[in-house]
């Protein structure tokens, strides 16, 4: 071509460069808009277990204070059902707008061992945000059961195989994988009672209908003080403060029994950095004040801020360290 063809070609190709290039500029500046905006309404805060569980106590605690720390209303939206997944889901199909958020335990990096078809994939559709809080996992057995010890249990389960049994808050959850973890490690034969969530279990366990449960110390203080069940072990490596009588598992003789509960919270994936960092920032800010802290001691809760960056690595970790689990005490995936 001769320099006068390309000269008469070059504001051809300039123009055809501009018209490419203005659907992204014009996104970039939708979401320099957006961010910039927000928040300008409610915030929903999606929560994959029912009230007065765990997961649904860390919401609220933190939810609460982020949003007034923004000046916008935090929505709890309880999402229960398919061991914490369904609401996963629900949030991974959700506008990246920083108008729906996810606070999770560790089902998020579970879920993949448990179930062949999720309707979201744990890594590509979260964008992680802030690494919240931590809480412990007691062992509690309904009062008429004739043990007071986790070796007492444990013989009274190979006495009678088969005729004990547990709740959990469905398949997936850690209250499910902890007792799966101990029948893998001692060998005995109790039965899986599976409920919509650890509060069920646990009412259930209070009543009768289940004879143990695993649940968070959090959700079952009042319980433990009222006498209505009997807590025998705390699957940590440190005594809680608030059950300072009950034992570790590792005090009790059994230190490969630990299974404690995380927090971390989510958003969809491609939320604009902008909006994740000032959710980050005010989710750590709310958990770093006294008034969180001092409220979260009482119900058994330790707040544990961190970064996006460590709550991705707690989640990678975590998929890895349940896979071996699963893998170790046979739980087929669903």
């Amino acid at each position: 071509m001769t320099m006068l063809g390309r000269l008469r070609c070059a504001p051809l190709a300039l123009a055809r460069g501009c018209a490419l290039l203005l659907p992204l500029c014009a996104a970039l500046t939708m979401a320099d808009v957006q961010a910039q905006s927000w928040p300008a309404k409610p915030i929903r805060l999606v929560l994959p277990f029912p009230p007065g569980a765990p997961s649904d106590l860390v919401g609220r605690l933190v939810g609460q204070r982020i949003g007034e720390q923004l000046g916008v209303a935090v929505v709890p939206d309880n999402r229960v059902g398919a061991g914490g997944t369904l609401a996963l889901g629900i949030v991974a199909k959700a506008p990246a707008d920083g108008y729906t958020i996810l606070i999770t335990s560790p089902t998020i990096a579970l879920s993949p061992h448990l179930y062949t078809k999720l309707p979201f994939d744990p890594l590509k559709d979260f964008m992680p945000i802030a690494r919240l809080a931590n809480i412990e996992n007691v062992m509690l057995v309904n009062p008429r059961v004739p043990v007071k010890t986790l070796k007492e249990f444990i013989a009274l389960a190979r006495a009678r195989p088969g005729q004990l049994n547990f709740g959990s808050g469905g398949g997936g959850t850690t209250n499910h994988l902890a007792n799966e973890l101990l029948r893998f490690l001692e060998k005995i034969d109790i039965v899986h009672v599976p409920y919509k969530g650890a509060t069920q279990a646990t009412m259930a366990a209070v009543s009768g209908e289940v004879d143990q449960v695993i649940v968070s110390v959090a959700s079952v203080l009042p319980l433990i003080l009222e006498k209505k069940v009997r807590p025998i072990v705390v699957l940590s490596e440190s005594r809680v403060a608030t059950l300072p009588d009950v034992p570790t598992s590792r005090e009790a003789g059994f230190p490969k029994l630990l299974m404690s509960i995380w927090y971390g919270l989510y958003a969809p994936a491609g939320t604009p950095q902008e909006i994740a960092a000032r959710l980050g920032k005010e989710a750590i800010r709310a958990l770093e004040s006294p008034e969180l802290r001092s409220r979260g001691a009482a119900l058994g809760i330790d707040p544990w801020p961190g970064t996006a960056e460590q709550l991705d690595q707690l989640t990678r970790s975590e998929m890895a360290r349940y896979g071996v689990i699963v893998k170790s005490a046979g739980i087929k995936p669903e």
